[in-house]
């Protein structure tokens, strides 16, 4: 039987420091990404969700850097920037293995098709995805195509950076002013984050709002995704009294969804 780790050898794995920021970002990416990241070869242990919840930002402005190269490229292949868009969240979807569009699925199924919150809980274990579910994926990925599509080509990229960035920061927000709805999940094992970890986080996530967008857009499209992060909360405390993991993946893709209507709101007025 192998020994339990002391929390003194723990640290001693997870060292401070640079090394440490280095495998909470490298755990954050495994976590919310299909890319592969070589943790082995920084710490035995496996990634830990709580230390490096405040690198998702970063993680969500890699996949979105991402997104908006190939929507970039096909802009260059003289594609309709309809379609240009389209393959570039169809990237992203692809980088992250859809998983916070199936907590959007799982969301819209429970909520939509379950009475009571135990059978809405149910529902949202089920790996299978209903008629809400696919309804609400599919109306997601036709909003974020058609609010990027009808940009041009510079505030397209910057909406790609910006929303896909600080949506992320939405789950922070969450977990740290939600109470998880049951005792076992993602959500739960995610845990809560600390006051510095919200701090870093929340800097990169402005850093990246007023270096990207215009001056005059910055507070609508934050407030827009923070408005977007109350309904979601609301509505999931009222139904389950609480977050689960698929709540956290439905309050990134509502909060991203959000923010690029406000961005083409004010960029046509």
């Amino acid at each position: 039987m192998n020994r339990a780790l002391q929390p003194a050898e723990v640290k001693e794995i997870y060292p401070t420091g640079p090394k440490g920021w280095l495998c909470d970002l490298a755990s954050a990416f495994i976590l919310l990404t299909r890319i592969p990241v070589p943790l082995r070869f920084l710490t035995p242990l496996p990634p830990d969700m709580t230390r490096s919840l405040w690198a998702f930002p970063l993680v969500g402005f890699v996949v979105s850097f991402v997104g908006a190269g190939v929507f970039f490229l096909a802009i260059l292949a003289q594609l309709p920037s309809v379609i240009a868009a389209c393959l570039g969240f169809l990237a992203m979807i692809f980088l992250t293995g859809a998983f916070h569009e199936d907590g959007l699925a799982d969301v819209a199924d429970g909520f939509g098709g379950g009475f009571g919150r135990d059978r809405k809980l149910d529902i949202m274990r089920d790996s299978r995805v209903g008629t809400y579910g696919s309804l609400a994926v599919f109306s997601a990925l036709i909003l974020r195509v058609f609010a990027v599509g009808s940009l041009n080509l510079s505030f397209a990229i910057i909406a790609f950076l910006v929303t896909g960035t600080v949506s992320r920061y939405g789950i922070l927000c969450l977990l740290r002013f939600m109470k998880p709805a049951r005792e076992e999940g993602t959500g739960t094992a995610a845990g809560v984050p600390s006051r510095v970890q919200m701090v870093v986080a929340g800097l990169f996530c402005l850093a990246i709002s007023f270096l990207l967008l215009p001056l005059n857009y910055v507070f609508p499209v934050l407030l827009t995704g923070l408005g977007a992060l109350a309904v979601v909360s609301f509505i999931s405390h009222r139904q389950i009294g609480g977050h689960t993991g698929d709540v956290l993946g439905a309050a990134q893709q509502v909060s991203e969804i959000a923010m690029l209507i406000c961005i083409l709101s004010v960029w046509r007025s």
